[in-house]
């Protein structure tokens, strides 16, 4: 690549140029007077811009004569028109991790970032990235670290280092869904949402990280917690190896003794109970837990057995919300005052393609039962096999569902009162990383 220098006048802007540059030239402009040219126009044989609109009016603004340019003229005019499009786009694709960014920006003493476009991100990080605590070297937190994840109203699965977070969980849980080898998996798209993984033969798996997450978030410090849909091992070890008490109720034996090999192997403080989650106050005091999680059957979407109290083999979606209406009301007897339940959902579908009201139904289910929704989140999974049957879907006009519901419900009549008499400031020292 030749780079020369050429007079600005002698420069021609592309007339047909789709991008509006407007809005970038004073901070293109405050990069070139901070940092010098590091980037030349790109011009064709005419001298016409090719790549590089903001910076000739940038330089015009700064008063430059000369501008250093690249000779694009060994492309065609098909190349041209191409590789002008391509060159604006390709920085669209891209995005910005946000913690990430705010490690950059925090090392940045001397330089004013906002005069190169960064003000809302420097006023996000100033408005929402203060750290839960002061560590002992006097170190800013970031949300991340003092939280494992934002606590916003969106949880990210597929950012890599929840991924990573996740795989580290699972190194030490060791569950692929050996106990569920029985189960029968519906792999039309009315699948969508419910988490599946080709590593497990299509049977959901919880995510462990977001059993962390639920942990450090809605438990006041450690405590008791319980789950009346125990399922697969992920929540139970998470929260035991997190210093918790764990009861499960399971009604399939096989995953009841699976996932008490698991946390007998770690001498973790967690009880599986092989029974119906409809009979928990048979074997959970009332008013005794400190947590109620669950991530209950999705209807039909996978059968787990043939037992008939078992909630995804039900005749009807009516008799699987009874069972999960009992099981429910029962579990929240079971909590303490001014506590949480946390339950992971999906919207599923019918046979016809239409969703059931399932995700108000568990609204409704707790509202009953006496707690009110206090947050609803939403978890972003990884997009998988859905970018396969999106073209597909879109015959039916369908969209590809790629997250589920965290709904969070709190017992209580006055959380703004309560909860921080009773929930200490979350602490999350490095030491404590999986």
């Amino acid at each position: 690549m030749e780079v020369r220098n050429l007079k600005i006048d002698e420069i021609k802007p592309y007339e047909n140029n789709p991008r509006n540059n407007d809005s970038a030239v004073d901070a293109t402009a405050n990069s070139i007077k901070e940092f010098g040219w590091r980037q030349p126009i790109v011009v064709d044989k005419d001298k016409v811009i090719v790549a590089g609109h903001t910076r000739y009016y940038a330089a015009k603004k700064l008063g430059y004569d000369v501008v250093p340019v690249v000779d694009a003229s060994d492309l065609s005019d098909e190349q041209v028109r191409a590789y002008r499009l391509a060159d604006n786009k390709t920085g669209e694709l891209a995005d910005w991790d946000l913690d990430m960014l705010d490690i950059e920006l925090d090392d940045i003493n001397d330089i004013d970032m906002s005069d190169f476009g960064f003000e809302e991100e420097i006023d996000i990080f100033d408005a929402e990235e203060k750290p839960a605590y002061d560590s002992s070297n006097g170190e800013k937190g970031s949300l991340s670290r003092d939280f494992i994840v934002p606590p916003f109203s969106i949880i990210d699965f597929s950012k890599q280092e929840f991924i990573q977070r996740k795989n580290n969980w699972n190194d030490k849980i060791q569950d692929h869904a050996k106990a569920r080898a029985g189960a029968t998996t519906y792999t039309t798209d009315h699948l969508e949402g419910n988490g599946s993984n080709d590593e497990t033969g299509g049977v959901s798996l919880l995510n462990p990280a977001l059993c962390e997450v639920i942990c450090k978030w809605f438990l006041p410090q450690q405590g008791k917690t319980f789950d009346c849909f125990a399922g697969d091992t992920a929540f139970g070890f998470v929260s035991s190896y997190l210093g918790n008490e764990f009861t499960g109720i399971e009604l399939r034996k096989e995953q009841v003794e699976f996932n008490q090999s698991r946390v007998d192997e770690f001498g973790l403080n967690a009880k599986y109970i092989c029974d119906d989650g409809q009979n928990v106050s048979k074997h959970i005091p009332a008013e005794s837990q400190d947590l109620l999680f669950s991530c209950p059957p999705y209807f039909d979407l996978e059968v787990y057995s043939d037992d008939p109290n078992d909630a995804s083999n039900q005749d009807s979606y009516e008799d699987f919300i009874k069972i999960l209406r009992n099981a429910f009301t029962n579990a929240v007897d079971r909590l303490k005052d001014n506590r949480f339940a946390c339950i992971v959902i999906g919207e599923i579908r019918d046979k016809n393609g239409f969703y059931y009201s399932f995700g108000r139904d568990i609204v409704e289910i707790f509202e009953d039962a006496g707690m009110h929704l206090y947050n609803d989140i939403v978890l972003k999974t990884p997009i998988g096999t859905g970018a396969i049957r999106a073209r597909n879907n879109m015959k039916n006009r369908k969209v590809v569902i790629i997250h589920q519901k965290l709904l969070v419900f709190y017992k209580g009549s006055n959380p703004s009162r309560d909860i921080q008499k009773e929930f200490t400031v979350i602490d999350f020292p490095e030491s404590e990383e999986v």
